[in-house]
């Protein structure tokens, strides 16, 4: 989500809107459809959040995201997240947890041709042990598929970059993945500051 802000708004009419965002931002997350809510890196005068929402169908996600004040002034930009057989916790909704540093990682696996099947099973099968472990570690928080082939959205928590990049290096399917990692800041709405 990317806020525009139109020139001349007066400072009382975007924290009035701020400040019903909020409040609608807490009913969704009661009603079951904003699960989380971060910051990713921002460029000066820029507002931009990564929400997770949970939405029966389009038709339900849209009328949510049309609920929120600040959709007057909003751009969203929606990806469609799939279960993935890796997914350490398909039934839960990860905390956040102070002093600690959030990511998500966009991988894209391109196997190179002319590697065997079987080799190619081999790490696949040595990738989900390595998710397991990491689940287990409290590293790896959730894993969906996105669309497109071999594309999965990961959910991670290190104490800061140099340990997410070494848990990035240690995947089997490091050697053919292509990854684009966002650190994640906190955010005041997040419905899961309620949870710590």
């Amino acid at each position: 989500m990317t806020t525009h802000m139109p020139a001349g708004t007066p400072d009382e009419d975007v924290e009035n809107t701020r400040a019903r965002e909020a409040s609608r931002a807490r009913e969704l997350a009661d009603e079951g459809h904003l699960l989380r809510l971060w910051r990713p890196p921002l460029h000066e005068g820029e507002w931009r959040t990564v929400r997770l929402f949970a939405a029966a169908d389009d038709t339900d996600l849209e009328k949510a995201l049309a609920s929120m004040p600040l959709r007057m002034w909003r751009t969203d930009e929606v990806t469609p997240l799939g279960a993935h057989p890796n997914d350490p916790a398909s039934a839960s909704v990860p905390v956040r947890h102070r002093g600690v540093q959030e990511f998500l990682s966009t991988f894209t696996v391109t196997v190179p041709a002319g590697v065997p099947g079987h080799a190619v099973d081999k790490t696949r099968t040595q990738e989900a042990a390595r998710a397991h472990e990491l689940a287990k570690e409290g590293h790896l928080l959730r894993l969906w598929t996105l669309p497109g082939e071999s594309r999965a959205l990961g959910l991670w928590r290190t104490q800061d970059a140099a340990e997410m990049e070494t848990i990035l290096q240690s995947l089997p399917l490091a050697q053919w993945m292509t990854i684009e990692l966002t650190p994640l800041s906190d955010h005041p709405n997040d419905p899961a500051a309620s949870l710590t």
